[in-house]
């Protein structure tokens, strides 16, 4: 029995002075959608393990905001988008005339499959990644107008 007492209190100790590492953990500062975005971003110059690293090494406080005579950074696209990012990026391009309503209806699949066709992609009324590269451009138009219409 005092085996069993002495084992156990080790344990206890051991426990309590190395915890499980989930604590180091939440000590960590958490990331923006930003820096995120930037992990996954396609480095033109640099291996993936290289972007990796900077992207966490870089701090949040060092990244600019666009100003009006930038455009809007990649960045600013998200990476999978929603029904209303969709719907926005086709209005802003011309191809849809609905509300935005964040519904994926017929008028949207139209709107869709007619992008694809003038822009030369498979025609199937779904925003895969390679519709939305070029569709989401779009999106980061309606952005840059609205930054810099608040800005005037």
């Amino acid at each position: 029995m005092k085996k069993f007492l002495a084992i156990a209190l080790i344990v206890a100790v051991g426990i309590t002075m190395f915890g499980c590492g989930k604590k180091q953990e939440a000590a960590q500062e958490p990331m923006t959608m930003e820096a995120l975005n930037t992990i996954n971003a396609p480095a033109a110059t640099a291996p993936a393990e290289q972007q990796a690293a900077t992207a966490v090494v870089q701090p949040v406080a060092t990244a600019q905001a666009p100003t009006v005579a930038e455009p809007v950074a990649a960045a600013a696209i998200p990476l999978k988008p929603s029904p209303m990012d969709i719907q926005t990026a086709l209005k802003n391009a011309g191809y849809y005339s609905g509300t935005i309503d964040g519904k994926i209806g017929p008028m949207t699949k139209k709107a869709i499959e007619a992008f694809q066709k003038e822009n030369g992609f498979t025609v199937d009324g779904k925003v895969g990644p390679k519709t939305w590269a070029a569709l989401g451009k779009y999106l980061a138009t309606a952005a840059a107008a609205t930054l810099t219409g608040q800005n005037q």
